[in-house]
């Protein structure tokens, strides 16, 4: 089967490359990122694999597998995707300072036979961060592209995370063990 991962991350596409896959990226989709009222957190990230994967551009050839996947951070009930901007991911990591938060990331693959989403929750804690060690980290490595405005495996990560329960990759945006799993079962 080939694989086309419908995502621009490039950790996504990393970890995919550590996993051994052999993978093109094609991230068009119709799909909008809007939480629908009422919606619990630990849902969304399936609700979004699973709508961009709907709203992938075309029709899926019988040999292809689509692989979308979606992460946020929830912190005291607060859904935290991406900041807008540097300032927003400033009050994001102000808000995480010296909290733990969960990490939920999921996982969709389709083929024309079958469509199957996994979810998986880590938990993360940072220590307190001080003033400078946020605009050292916004500044250098402008985390507006993730969720939660920062990346574990970045300098922040490094520096600021006190403890994590669960899989470091779930936390990084894409949940291996349960992609390898899905992998396994859908052709």
């Amino acid at each position: 089967m080939n694989i086309v991962l419908a995502s621009g991350s490039p950790r996504r596409r990393e970890l995919m490359q550590h996993m051994e896959l052999e993978f093109t990226v094609d991230k068009e989709t119709s799909f909008e990122e809007i939480v629908p009222d009422g919606m619990a957190p630990e849902d969304v990230p399936a609700y979004f694999a699973e709508g961009k994967s709907a709203g992938f551009h075309r029709p899926l050839a019988d040999d292809e597998l689509l692989v979308s996947a979606d992460t946020i951070v929830v912190c005291e009930g607060r859904i935290m995707g991406k900041p807008a901007d540097a300032e927003g991911a400033r009050e994001m990591l102000r808000f995480l300072s010296g909290k733990s938060h969960q990490v939920i990331s999921a996982v969709s693959v389709r083929s024309n036979r079958e469509h199957k989403t996994l979810s998986d929750t880590a938990v993360v804690r940072f220590k307190e961060l001080t003033e400078g060690e946020i605009e050292h980290y916004v500044r250098v490595y402008n985390p507006t592209d993730k969720a939660g405005a920062y990346g574990i495996q970045e300098w922040i990560g490094l520096v600021g995370i006190s403890s994590i329960e669960g899989s470091f990759y779930t936390i990084m945006g894409l949940p291996t063990h349960l992609l390898y799993q899905l992998l396994a079962e859908i052709r």
